[in-house]
């Protein structure tokens, strides 16, 4: 077998060292969305062999204009620490041959991150200033990141639910950002009164987390992890997701009023916010295409170094 078509083993630590920005991660992001309908892009197969909350997630796609297809499994372990783990398997397309078995945590991370931080630029209403969070481990970090690099020059102000001590952490993670932080005891403290609301908790209730009253006129909602916001699906304005076969199962979306998908309001055949009274909710439900664009972009990197990027803002580390 010749060297080069050996199946690369690609780590955290590998992709770690790359020091990809944040400011990088939304550009794949973005050009990823555009490219959309070029994919091939089934649902995610979800397998779940206990109650416990044991699941393995498998999502596969074939990206034609990259030359490769891949699959993404992801795995969560309740009394695994961490109990979420996942891996990417990268392929080339003309050849079937295994490029690639890589580490995902970073990746899903910060493509989640991404494409949160590009909805919120993309729908939140002119000017929004105030954020609240909900759940503050590396996916949230993940889209802070992304955001000030977008916004370098927006003061914003977060609004953190207190727990445990991430919310101590998560202040210092970004501290030397001109930015302030306020801490919240209730959902409705972190919902009432902000512009845009993240909510990146893994668990979370299965029940509304606050009354429709609580979201102010205007407001973006960015359900990173989809429970607790059902009365927002029959309430807002306007719904908007990343893919409707990932979506058309959820309980109300034959409700939703205006929906439409991210990739056609970048295109322009769908229409974003219209002003900025709209109360939107948006759900990315987490698509391979993203998976494996990113691994096929690190892949390259690894493969043959960093000259094609721009990597000339490093990152400060925020990963755990």
């Amino acid at each position: 077998m010749h060297e080069d078509s050996k199946t690369k083993l690609i780590s955290h630590e590998d992709i770690c060292k790359l020091n990809i920005s944040p400011i990088q991660c939304y550009r794949w992001v973005e050009e990823m969305l555009k490219e959309k309908s070029a994919a091939d892009l089934p649902p995610k197969i979800s397998l779940k062999p206990k109650y416990d909350g044991t699941f393995f997630n498998t999502m596969p796609t074939v990206l034609p204009n990259l030359n490769v297809f891949g699959v993404k499994v992801i795995t969560r372990f309740p009394s695994r620490i961490p109990s979420m783990d996942s891996h990417v398997y990268l392929y080339d397309l003309s050849t079937g041959n295994l490029k690639a078995i890589m580490d995902a945590n970073w990746l899903t991370a910060m493509r989640t991150g991404a494409v949160a931080a590009h909805s919120i630029g993309l729908l939140a209403k002119k000017d929004f200033n105030v954020i609240g969070m909900i759940g503050l481990g590396n996916t949230a970090r993940a889209a802070v990141a992304v955001l000030l690099s977008i916004f370098p020059k927006r003061r914003f102000h977060f609004k953190l639910l207190r727990y445990k001590d991430q919310h101590e952490n998560f202040r210092a993670r970004f501290i030397d950002n001109p930015v302030s932080f306020e801490y919240c005891d209730t959902y409705e403290q972190v919902v009432s009164n902000s512009d845009v609301i993240i909510s990146a908790a893994t668990v979370i209730t299965n029940d509304d987390i606050c009354p429709d009253g609580c979201y102010k006129e205007g407001c973006l909602v960015v359900p990173i992890h989809s429970h607790g916001f059902l009365n927002c699906d029959l309430s807002f304005d306007r719904v908007f997701g990343d893919d409707t076969g990932h979506l058309k199962h959820f309980k109300y979306f034959d409700r939703w009023k205006n929906f439409a998908e991210i990739s056609d309001v970048i295109s322009g055949k769908a229409d974003g916010r219209k002003n900025d009274k709209e109360r939107i909710i948006v759900y990315n439900i987490g698509l391979a295409i993203h998976d494996i664009f990113f691994a096929e972009k690190i892949f390259c990197l690894i493969n043959e170094g960093l000259s094609e990027f721009d990597f000339k803002r490093p990152i400060k580390k925020f990963w755990i």
